[in-house]
């Protein structure tokens, strides 16, 4: 009897952490979509308005709120969790910029899957190699390399699916050398941006610190978001400013309806630091592999969030029936790869 309750407690727990996850994940693949209505401003005004509250003013906010005496708990940390959580934020907001800049040449689908797909893959097998490398036998470990290997594959198909539709709808030299410089952006944005979980991973001693000043179970990851994405926003920050220098777009944030733009900027932000928590508290419920399962499953949803509104949004608009099968084989293989990672974690 208390085999099948433990067994029951459990899977229910399961259930929790994959749920929040998943709405984590719907989350952060929203958070793009206010800023296809601030047209007057250019990128670079948008980002830095997203940057400062998502980035600064939120994850503070919340950390304060939610974890008692959080100056304590950075202050009892070792020098190397702090140093190597600020060290993977400022790598990962390397990331978060070439992301701004990606999705900007490919569009908010196809660089959502690109990037996050990336990073999905560098995000959970690279920490699972270097601090559980007995793992990777495991039945949990050989799903989530067997699983990343399908997502590599679904991303073959989404990234043939945007070079067709970019074909199909542009056939100009200049369109398609855009599109290659997108690409490649792309692709070092997934690079940068796995850094994000190996803060998560690799902080994991702020998380217990947080535990033991009293913070719930949900709430212990906010001081090592806090910290994290603290060191990311100086990497957005730098290039924002160097960029409204540069083009001269200061003058931009008073353009178009300057109330409602900081009003989107502002909702950006939340959606994404909202989708951290969320993840966070996900990761947590799935046990001490949580920051390594967790992840591909994370960017699975997210990428598919986007998927759906780039399609609400048009951008798949007048692209052949070839560009539209190779789009949906890489959406499918993407859930192909999310069902074997839950299955080897649920075992």
């Amino acid at each position: 009897m208390l085999q099948a309750f433990t067994q029951g407690d459990r899977m229910n727990q399961l259930v929790w952490g994959i749920g929040m996850v998943t709405l984590a994940g719907i989350l952060q693949g929203s958070f793009a979509v206010p800023m296809k209505r601030m047209s007057a401003w250019r990128w670079e005004n948008s980002w830095l308005v997203f940057a400062l509250f998502g980035l600064i003013v939120f994850p503070w906010i919340i950390n304060f709120a939610t974890v008692p005496n959080v100056t304590s708990v950075y202050a009892g940390a070792s020098t190397s969790t702090l140093v190597k959580v600020l060290v993977f934020g400022l790598l990962w907001g390397v990331g978060a910029t070439l992301f701004g800049l990606g999705i900007g040449r490919v569009g908010m689908a196809l660089g959502f899957a690109l990037i996050l797909g990336i990073t999905a893959s560098f995000g959970s097998l690279l920490p699972l190699a270097l601090l559980h490398p007995d793992q990777l036998a495991a039945k949990h470990g050989l799903a989530l390399i067997v699983g990343t290997a399908v997502m590599v594959a679904g991303l073959v198909f989404l990234a043939l699916a945007g070079r067709t539709r970019e074909h199909d709808l542009a056939t100009a030299p200049s369109t398609r050398s855009a599109f290659t410089a997108g690409l490649v952006i792309c692709i070092f944005s997934g690079i940068f941006s796995s850094m994000m979980n190996f803060s998560f991973v690799f902080g994991d001693e702020l998380r217990l610190r947080a535990l033991q000043a009293g913070a719930s179970n949900a709430m212990a990851a906010n001081p090592i978001w806090g910290l994290t994405v603290t060191g990311g926003f100086v990497a957005n920050f730098l290039y924002c400013v160097y960029l409204l220098q540069k083009n001269r777009t200061w003058s931009v944030f008073r353009e178009g309806r300057p109330s409602t733009y900081w009003q989107l900027g502002v909702s950006m932000g939340l959606l994404w630091f909202g989708g951290i928590v969320l993840y966070g508290m996900g990761a947590a419920s799935l046990g001490t592999l949580g920051g390594i399962v967790g992840w591909p499953i994370f960017m699975t949803i997210d990428i598919l969030a986007a998927l759906f509104w780039g399609a609400i949004s048009g951008e798949w608009k007048g692209a052949s029936r070839r560009a539209l099968a190779y789009n949906w084989a890489g959406v499918a293989l993407l859930l192909v790869a999310i069902a074997i990672i839950s299955a080897g974690n649920a075992s």
